[in-house]
Parts: C-alpha cells; structure tokens; sequence
C-alpha cells in the first residue's frame, strides 16, 4: 500500500486499490466505465473519483459487518456498474472478493450454494432488485439464508467518508475466480494483488495499450477475461472502456460491432465462437455501417482458435476496415490470472499444417499446405515473461522437440491455488522438473515451434479410441459441418465404456429454425457418414438436443465431463437419438449399415 500517494507514481503501486486511488486523486473526472444498458444507446458511466467514492462507501459497510481482514465476500450482481463499485468496495475494504453470475429464474442453484461452502462466504452484495427476485431462493435453502445480505444500490455514498484504510500488500489475496471446469464441480482460484498487477502489465505490453486506448467488452464480468481483461485492464492502463450486457450481445451480435464502430475502439475481443456468430448473423446492410478501420487488438482466446474463422471473418468485415493483422489469438486461464502467451501487436497469426496421423500419436510433422489428413492449428503467441514448458504427463519428463505434451506454466502471474483445495493444489501447482519449479499443470496439451506456443487439446477430453488419439474438438467440427440444421459451437463428442471398449458418443445442438422440420433420420445420417469419412471412426450413440442446452462453462466452452455425465445419466434436453444399442437398433438400422459400407470402403482404399 502506498503512504503518499501525492509523491507516488503506478510504478509504486502494489494493489489494485492503489490503482484506483492514484487515478481518482490524478484523474478524478476522467470517463473510466460506461455500461450500454439496452447494447444500444441507453448508457451510464462512471469516472474514476465517482468509482472510488462508490467502493468506499461499500467498504465501510463490509468493514462494519465483518471485523475479520481477509473475509469472503460473494458478488451476485447481474453484468453492469454496480457489479464493478462492489468488487472494488470489497478490496478497500481488505475483504476477498467472490465474484459469481446469478442464477437465472428456475435455474438450480447447486453450483452457487457450492461456492458459498467452499468459500465460507460471511456476507452476499446485490443489488435491491436482484434481492427481491431471488427471495424465494432464500427461504427454501437455509444455507444462502444465513449469510448477510446487502443491496449495494441502497447504499448512501456519503459514508465514503467514513472509509479507513485496509492494511494490504502485493501478496494480499484480492478475489477468487471460481472456474467451472470440464467437471462442472467449481474450484476457487486464489488471485493476489501482485498476480493481477503482474498479468495487467504483461497485457498492457502486449497488447500494445496506451492512455489514448479505448475498449469495448461484452464478456462476463465473472469470467477471468471480461474481469481482469475488460474491467481491470482499462483502469490499470487509465483508458476507458464500453461494456455491453453479455446477453443482449448474443441475441444480436450486430450490437458488438456497432458499439466497436460508434466508439473507435482499439481493443475488443472473446472466444471464437463470438466471431463465428458475427459471420452468420450480422447482414450485408449491417455490414455498410460500421467502421473497424480502428480496431487495433481483436483478441481471440478462451477456446480452440479456428483458422477458418479468421479467414471468414477478415473476408466478410473488410470492406468496413478490419484488418487480418488486428486479430491476436492468445492462451491463459484463472490458474495464471489470465494471459499466458499472446502474439506480436503487429503481426498477421500464425498458423501450422499438422499431419494429422502424427498427431495422433502426439508426433508433430508440418505440412505445407491444407490438405486431406492435415490439421490447421493456430498459434497462441509467444511466452513474454512466463517460463513455459512442454512436459510427457506420464513420465514427468520434458518432452523432446516436435512432441506434444502437457503445457506448464511458471511465473509471477501464476496464482495461489486452489481456495480450501489443498490436494488439488499440490497436485496442480506443484509440479516440478528436476530443480526447475514450480510449475502449474494446465492441462492442456501443446508444443513449442520457433518460439510459438500451439494447443492441440485437453488431457482429460482426448478420447482413445483402438490406441489412437482423437481430439474432440476436431470431431466436433466435422459433426458441425455435416448438417445445416446444427447449431455451431454447440457439439461434444466424448467416449464412453461399452463392454470394456471405448465408443464414440456425439450430442449435438439442433438450430431452433429447424426442431419442427427436422429430418432425423438424415442428419443423424449425415452425422456418423461425416464421422467415419474424415476420422476413420463409427459412431456409437447421436444424440440431438435442444439448442443453448449443452453443459458449458461462464466463458463458453462445452463441459464434455458434464455432458458426458448426463447422456449417461439420460438427463439431456433431447429432441431426438440413435444409438447402436439393440433397443434402438429398429429405429435407424439403415444407418448403420451405411456407416458400416463407408469404413470399408475406406479400408478398401487404404490397401489398395
């Protein structure tokens, strides 16, 4: 914490409360946040010294009710300004901030009350209005009744003058960011103040901001990418930043493009799937409006980067100015507080053909161009200020050059570990190469070529079918594109145990245009003739669902440990299945024998 902020400079500063107190004594009327209530027009804002005021007066109430330094504080606050004054009411006042969406009407609050156990949260910030819809909630579980509720829009904001100063450092925990996980059981991820200045710095630099940056954001502000990437990275930098309502941008992703357009923004970005839905919802009309010519940063991380998508989308928006160099393909995740690899401002992607039979065998061999039995894979970036290794999870040993491995990760950005999770932590966070260490396991699998970092996948999701590797996300895509009636991004594919042999199952979202016209037997058709054709595999179960019902995390990806859990389970939203189980068999018996004359027609082919 900094004595004297009037000699200090953000050189001195070991907090984020330290941030915002330099820039509210500095900048004190200087625009911070703006919030597109409707994603249109309709707008508040708050300024630096309007922010501060706000989280003061918060603080003193949280420093009123709780006397303990370090308590959790759970954050239930649909997207919007008051979401961000209690987050940072929470830091002034010395308390770990929780930060979780709340839940929608008739929605199960399990994961919620999961949190609230793990964590042992003493007091709950909402807003008044969101604390009268969730009242019935409370009486039926005793657990969420219990804690002290308070409705930060009620609070006067005068009593920030009452506000005392916490005694916080670098090493002082600021939040937990609970990560949904491919297991759907939620871990809290211990990030300190340094971690965030450490990561808020490293985007800064690679991102290229400035105080003349302007950012627009539509991710979640519970998801480590719309927090510390939308939220905290503005303020750090001193630029401002437009926030859109993750909802209202998903109905109509033309909202996103016209708020980059209307406010000249530099930095904006999100998963891949965001693009992909700008590509296939946004019209030629709407397209003539906007102007992209100034979008510098068009981060693309969180999920599997698709080259194609890049393509598409530098074909389709520039005409209005985009340019293919704008985009930044990044990795991070809670566990590192966020960024881990990111690319050279400047520079177009970098992209590999990957022979995909040496793939599966986790060999690397570059091809020269797409082709049949090749895979396109789009690097990550390079590793700025974190050590970075590519480790056999089975042996523990680093693995040779062109080899695919576990990724681990070390370095100032790496969090604590795992809040109440002291197995889990050890096992993740702990991890060390020789004398070298520690390192954080990710998880995720990738290798290293001049200096890029590629990810191929997840260790848990790599499906092992007759002793080779198949990454879902590949079958994923396949199954995507086999129908036009199937929802993008809304597959998984997993395998499941039938008889001590490992089979592959597909569920996957049906567009909602076409649930009353849907031929079933076709797609699911389509589906297993897709599958054998490009991956050598039949099918054993297709499962079609109802769209936006497939398990996936806050920040959009599919929870394949999830999904898998509920096909097993018979709990999917289903519109329609087949599966080679005998009591199905009468069903689609034609398509199986068609999928049959597919693989040995490949065979065929194969030795011929």
């Amino acid at each position: 914490m900094i004595n004297n902020l009037n000699s200090a400079n953000l050189f001195t500063c070991t907090t984020l409360v330290d941030i915002l107190r330099y820039r509210a004594l500095y900048q004190p009327n200087k625009l911070a946040y703006t919030f597109l209530v409707d994603g249109d027009t309709e707008s508040v804002s708050l300024t630096y010294k309007e922010l501060e005021q706000k989280a003061q007066a918060i603080a003193v109430r949280l420093q009123d009710q709780l006397k303990v330094p370090g308590s959790r504080v759970l954050l239930l606050f649909p997207p919007g300004l008051d979401f961000i004054a209690a987050f940072f009411g929470c830091l002034y006042a010395g308390c770990v901030a929780v930060p979780t969406y709340p839940p929608r009407r008739n929605q199960k609050i399990s994961r919620l009350q999961a949190i609230v156990s793990n964590a042992e949260a003493a007091v709950v910030l909402t807003t008044a209005s969101e604390l009268t819809r969730i009242q019935t909630e409370l009486t039926e579980n005793p657990t969420l009744a219990a804690l002290a509720w308070l409705a930060t829009d009620s609070i006067n904001n005068n009593l920030a003058s009452n506000w005392q100063e916490p005694t916080v450092n670098s090493d002082t925990l600021a939040f937990l960011q609970y990560t949904s996980g491919s297991t759907g059981i939620p871990k809290g991820v211990m990030v300190s103040h340094g971690n965030l200045l450490h990561n808020s710095e490293l985007i800064y630099q690679c991102f290229g901001h400035t105080p003349h940056s302007q950012g627009v954001i539509w991710l979640p502000p519970y998801h480590d990418m719309g927090l510390i990437g939308g939220i905290l990275q503005p303020l750090y930098g001193g630029f401002p930043v437009t926030l859109i309502p993750p909802m209202l941008f998903l109905q109509k992703p033309f909202r996103w493009l016209q708020a980059i357009s209307r406010y000249k923004a530099t930095t904006s970005g999100g998963p891949n799937f965001a693009y992909d839905l700008c590509i296939r919802k946004i019209t030629p009309e709407q397209i003539e409006s906007f102007d992209l010519s100034r979008w510098e940063v068009a981060f693309n991380g969180a999920e599997a980067v698709r080259a194609e998508t890049l393509d598409k989308f530098v074909e389709t928006f520039a005409p209005c100015g985009f340019r293919r160099e704008a985009f930044y393909p990044c990795y991070g995740m809670a566990e590192t507080t966020l960024l881990v690899s990111g690319g050279i401002k400047t520079d177009k992607p970098v992209v590999r053909h990957i022979d995909e039979a040496a793939l599966e065998q986790n060999r690397i061999i570059t091809s020269v161009a797409r082709q049949e039995g090749v895979r396109t894979i789009v690097g990550c970036g390079q590793m700025w200020s974190n050590q970075v290794a590519i480790v056999d999870p089975e042996s523990l040993t680093e693995c040779e050059i062109g080899q695919v491995g576990e990724i681990w990760v070390s370095g100032k950005s790496v969090a604590g570990g795992y809040w109440n999770r002291p197995m889990e932590t050890e096992q993740s966070f702990h991890a060390y190469l020789g004398n070298q260490g520690p390192f954080l396991r990710t998880g995720d699998l990738g290798f290293l070529q001049d200096g890029e970092l590629f990810i191929t996948g997840r260790i848990k999701n790599v499906i092992i079918i007759r002793g080779r590797n198949y990454y879902p996300q590949d079958i994923e895509l396949t199954v995507e594109r086999s129908h036009s009636v199937l929802q993008a991004w809304g597959g998984a594919a997993f395998a499941v145990d039938i008889k001590g042999e490992e089979r592959l199952v597909i569920v996957q979202e049906v567009e909602r245009s076409y649930l009353r016209k849907l031929d079933v037997p076709q797609v699911i058709g389509d589906i297993c003739q897709a599958v054998a054709s490009h991956h050598d595999l039949q099918v054993y179960a297709v499962v079609l669902i109802k769209p936006n019902s497939i398990p996936k995390t806050s920040s959009g990806k599919i929870q394949h440990y999830a999904c898998r859990n509920q096909f097993l389970a018979g709990s999917l939203d289903v519109v329609d299945d087949w599966s080679e189980n005998p009591q199905n068999k009468t069903k689609f018996l034609h398509l199986e024998a068609e999928v049959q004359s597919v693989l040995q027609q490949l065979s065929t082919l194969k030795n011929s």
